[in-house]
């Protein structure tokens, strides 16, 4: 059982502080339907087959941090709907990140699901770039350095990289 004293939140850490809010089982799967267009509670209960009440958790910690947001739909009874905000579309390349890597690694027949560029109508299978090249970048393209944010309790290794 995790130490609930030792919370994600409390690092020094972008990666930690983000899976303070989207690190929990669910949550991803919550994205995925949001990104493909279902805004429901019972349509997204339905495709996830989740107990309501971890729905309305995850709904309710992401409507929080500000990632989706609860709209009104229906007043009699009141029901609600719910969407991506634009911190929770900012998202998108981490959820088809976590796609493209299942699809290479854990399907056998291939992607269940492929994507189309709106602009050109083709398949296309999403690359990060760097945004000054336009080069596709791996994790052996790129090196780290501590930002304007390293402060004590940064992790170790980005400390030791402003010694080199």
């Amino acid at each position: 059982m995790p130490d609930p004293s030792r919370r994600f939140a409390d690092q020094n850490c972008s990666i930690a502080r983000t899976l303070e809010i989207v690190g929990e089982r669910w949550t991803f799967l919550v994205l995925r339907e949001a990104f493909l267009g279902v805004r429901r509670f019972d349509q997204m209960q339905a495709d996830l087959s989740i107990a309501r009440n971890i729905l309305a958790d995850r709904l309710q910690t992401l409507v929080a941090a500000g990632i989706l947001e609860r709209r009104r739909y229906q007043d009699h009874p009141p029901r609600s709907e719910y969407r991506l905000t634009l911190m929770g579309l900012d998202l998108y390349p981490i959820v088809i990140s976590l796609m493209r890597w299942g699809d290479r690694y854990q399907t056998e027949h291939g992607p269940p699901v492929v994507l189309t560029h709106r602009a050109c109508g083709r398949e296309m299978t999403p690359v990060m770039a760097c945004p000054h090249c336009s080069e596709e970048v791996t994790a052996r393209d790129v090196t780290f350095a501590p930002g304007p944010g390293a402060v004590p309790g940064t992790h170790p290794a980005v400390v030791a990289a402003r010694a080199r």
